[in-house]
């Protein structure tokens, strides 16, 4: 008889994965058919979302094959050669076997009770005490116990009937398996751990397969078909601990409405929505770019009075436009600053981030107030970092994507291509439109590694400053300062570009950084910067539009998530607010500097605060140590009286606990 050149167990493996996959297909096709699509819900990519389910689904039987392999190299553990590695084999099958058909059945009953894809919030209704009555009363679990059993012991039978048709192939080969040369069973072995290794990844570039990718087909319905409750609850698992006290939002309610000027409160429904209409609208409606400037540290920044003077073009824009000198990022992290600008809300998850969190993929944002306008979003890399694709293709309908495929220029490091060519192929593309447009520009050259591209070491002049003289103006590296340069050198060539464009002259452009970064500020500001870490927060917001904005410098405090509004008020367009964010040029914030302040969080220190009057009191999330305040303008002790404490702690408390239920609670209605 021929040789069997594959081994044993790698045969074994791939006939109980092609029949794990197959069956997921069919169980994917079932639930689609038992079902139906919603009724208002036209559009359905069906054939996308099945692909997709394929990939997650290759990706889980992969991963239990890898297992299964990784086992089996095992000398003892081999299950075609040791009786120990045979029951070692079928007890863990047993056990993958029993998981999957649980896993599944679940699944079945949490979309039929919900609509929605196996979570892990799940594990919240078990703590619940009618959880258990409402199951015996609302499901068949006689069947359901009947099917789990049956279901393990019928996938359990075929993983044992596969095994004995391996073995008798062996067997009738005469033994000769197991003399694969040494060699090509080490190939063999390496290409079939590749082959999982790149299931498991999920596709070809730099991210992995995510969750959020489930999120980019315009449908609910769709992303839920695609997602298969292995996937769904075990992304969703490391933040089955996020949640809200909703006693405490409702205690909290009318400090809320207080302090977002909400006009309908209701302590019931938990109304935060703010519906804005302008008195004049705009008659021809402006472009928006929204440029988040990666890294961009204020204190560093020319603005500053900073000696070293890095950011000279950035710094007379901010003398053209509408400037904020105390605007602040609610956390730090470029992840938490794009979700803060899009979503309005402060990202406080503790152990991720919220755009990593599937439960809070859906996000009313303000973006979707710009009817009718063009909407793109450019990156130098790929958008698929920290699930920020999901967040803003499920968010925003008809959002363009431009990553570094789409551009004609070279990559130059993990971030992509150059912030010069990313604004260079947007200011290309926004001459070519003919309508109103809305669009993001997330730049990356400020950030490690540093990158300054060949091609502009000529007319971009690098320079060299000493060690002493670099730390005491708040920079941490000479490839630091000089990546900072850099960035203005990019910006003045895109505005100087759009300017000699017809979309210019209606164009809001907004600049805001996505966080600040860590550097010694007590050159040029008080010890709250450098000691409480604001210096890690503290960006430039800059609204830029000759001839449609006043010029002004605010000294007021902003923060990113009040960006949309303020833009839209600016834009004279009628939205809908349903978050933390604030028109920082509406009469309620410019009429009630009471009303004016910044929530921090800070996820290093897992501390909250607010900065507020001339004070940033802050404290520990787990109330271990005692509160700390600085004063914002001097180096002045400040000691905590019971005013200071009364006023501050509950108005922090109310921020945070309303914050975390509007993460989870703001979807579009």
């Amino acid at each position: 008889m021929k040789r069997i050149k594959i081994p044993s167990s790698i045969q074994w493996l791939l006939i109980i994965s092609i029949f794990f996959i197959l069956l997921m297909s069919v169980m994917r096709l079932i639930e689609m058919n038992v079902f139906p699509k919603p009724a208002l819900d036209i559009d359905h990519p069906m054939g996308k979302a099945f692909f997709l389910g394929l990939r997650y689904d290759l990706r889980v039987v992969s991963v239990a094959a890898l297992v299964g392999f990784l086992l089996s190299l095992i000398p003892a553990l081999h299950p075609f050669k040791k009786t120990a590695g045979k029951k070692a084999a079928f007890i863990y099958w047993g056990i993958f076997t029993f998981l999957f058909v649980f896993i599944y059945i679940a699944g079945f009953a949490y979309f039929a009770y919900l609509g929605a894809s196996l979570n892990a919030s799940v594990l919240e209704y078990l703590q619940e005490d009618a959880s258990f009555g409402m199951v015996m009363e609302t499901y068949p679990v006689f069947w359901i116990l009947f099917t789990l059993i049956i279901g393990t012991f019928l996938l359990h039978w075929f993983i044992r009937l596969s095994y004995r048709w391996v073995k008798r192939r062996w067997e009738a080969a005469g033994n000769q398996n197991f003399q694969v040369e040494k060699p090509f069973r080490i190939s063999t072995g390496i290409a079939f751990f590749l082959l999982l290794a790149f299931f498991i990844f999920g596709r070809l570039g730099q991210y992995p397969l995510r969750w959020s990718d489930a999120f980019t087909l315009g449908s609910d319905y769709a992303s839920n078909m695609a997602l298969n409750p292995f996937q769904s609850f075990f992304s969703t698992l490391q933040h089955s601990n996020v949640s809200f006290d909703k006693e405490a939002v409702r205690k909290n309610y009318a400090k809320m409405v207080d302090f977002l000027d909400i006009k309908n409160p209701d302590q019931n429904t938990l109304n935060y929505e703010r519906v804005i209409t302008p008195d004049t609208p705009s008659l021809q409606p402006p472009n928006v770019v929204v440029v988040i400037c990666e890294s961009f540290s204020y204190v560093k920044s020319s603005m500053s009075g900073n000696t070293l003077n890095p950011t000279p073009y950035f710094d007379s824009l901010s003398k053209q436009g509408l400037f904020f000198t105390r605007c602040f990022s609610p956390s730090v992290g470029t992840a938490r600053g794009v979700w803060a600008v899009v979503t309005g809300l402060p990202d406080v998850e503790r152990n991720s981030t919220s755009s990593r969190n599937p439960g809070a993929v859906n996000q009313h944002t303000i973006i979707q107030a710009f009817k009718n306008y063009d909407k793109s979003y450019y990156i130098g890399g790929s958008l698929s970092w920290a699930n920020i694709r999901g967040l803003l293709e499920n968010n925003i309908p008809g959002l363009k994507t431009i990553e570094q495929p789409d551009y004609d220029a070279p990559k130059i490091n993990v971030w992509g291509v150059s912030d010069k060519h990313i604004f260079a192929r947007a200011n290309q593309d926004f001459s070519k439109k003919k309508g109103p447009f809305f669009a993001v520009i997330q730049t990356a050259d400020n950030h490690r590694p540093y990158t300054i591209p060949d091609e502009d070491k000529d007319s971009f002049k690098l320079v060299n400053v000493p060690e002493k003289e670099i730390l005491a103006n708040g920079f941490t590296s000479l490839a630091e300062l000089n990546a900072f340069r850099y960035t203005d050198y990019c910006y003045r060539h895109f505005i100087e570009a759009a300017k000699k464009e017809a979309y210019f002259k209606n164009t809001i452009f907004v600049f805001v950084g996505d966080h600040g970064t860590k550097g010694d500020a007590s050159k040029y500001y008080p010890d709250a910067w450098t000691n409480g870490s604001l210096v890690n927060m503290h960006v430039p917001l800059l609204f830029y539009a000759p001839g449609l904005i006043k010029p002004a410098e605010i000294d007021s405090y902003a923060s990113q998530i009040d960006l949309l509004p303020t833009v839209a008020g600016l834009a004279k367009l009628p939205y809908k607010n349903t978050t933390m964010g604030r028109d920082l040029m509406s009469p309620h914030m410019r009429e009630n500097p009471d009303h004016n302040g910044v929530f921090i969080y800070d996820p290093s220190n897992i501390t909250i605060g607010l900065i507020q009057d001339s004070l940033y009191y802050f404290y520990d999330v787990d109330r271990q140590q005692k509160p700390k305040v600085f004063n914002m303008f001097n180096n002045h002790p400040v000691h905590i009286t019971d005013s200071i404490k009364n006023h501050y702690e509950p108005m922090i408390n109310a921020i945070y606990q309303t914050d975390k239920y509007m993460i989870l609670n703001n979807k579009v209605h």
